[in-house]
């Protein structure tokens, strides 16, 4: 069973504010596709990557941008907006874990264009035990048989998934 869960960065983005999202994207229930955030998070993604840079996948997550910054890798991620960095930074600490797994050493950066933000994130050994109890958490949700209740937070507002957990 343990194989079949396949835990990435936007598992552990969303599941920071919404387990029940988490657990519909895991089942790949797609959202609304002409949701609005859904449409502009796809516009920056396809359109805010440096030129020549392609995704990098990491075991089961593709990472946005990866560069060398004066002889350091670092692993940017691209928001539209800062409501979602507490996310952002698990999702890049993520990154970074599964990175160091694999002997590489690396740092992170939060983007958001929109607001001109960009935040440095660095690994440390607080955030290691937090993504490590996190994913354990993320784990135990995925085997459940059936997603969370629905419960209101902020978040719903601008979610795509609405329709599943309102309707």
């Amino acid at each position: 069973m343990e194989d079949e869960i396949r835990i990435n960065g936007t598992l552990v983005w969303y599941y920071t504010f919404c387990p029940r999202e988490a657990w519909l994207m895991s089942r790949q229930i797609t959202p609304d596709e002409d949701d609005e955030n859904v449409v502009i998070g796809r516009f920056l993604h396809e359109n805010r990557q440096p030129r020549g840079r392609k995704e990098v996948e990491v075991g089961h997550s593709k990472l946005d941008v990866v560069r060398r910054d004066s002889g350091t890798l670092v692993v940017t991620e691209v928001k539209k907006s800062r409501h979602s960095l507490k996310g952002a930074r698990m999702q890049v600490l993520f990154y970074l874990i599964e990175l160091r797994k694999r002997g590489i050493e690396a740092e992170g950066e939060l983007v958001v264009p929109e607001e001109r933000k960009v935040e440095r994130v660095v690994l440390t050994q607080e955030d290691r035990v937090k993504i490590e109890q996190t994913v354990e958490e993320l784990r135990a949700l995925l085997r459940r048989a059936t997603p969370p209740p629905p419960k209101r937070i902020p978040a719903c507002k601008r979610c795509a998934y609405g329709e599943y957990c309102w309707a």
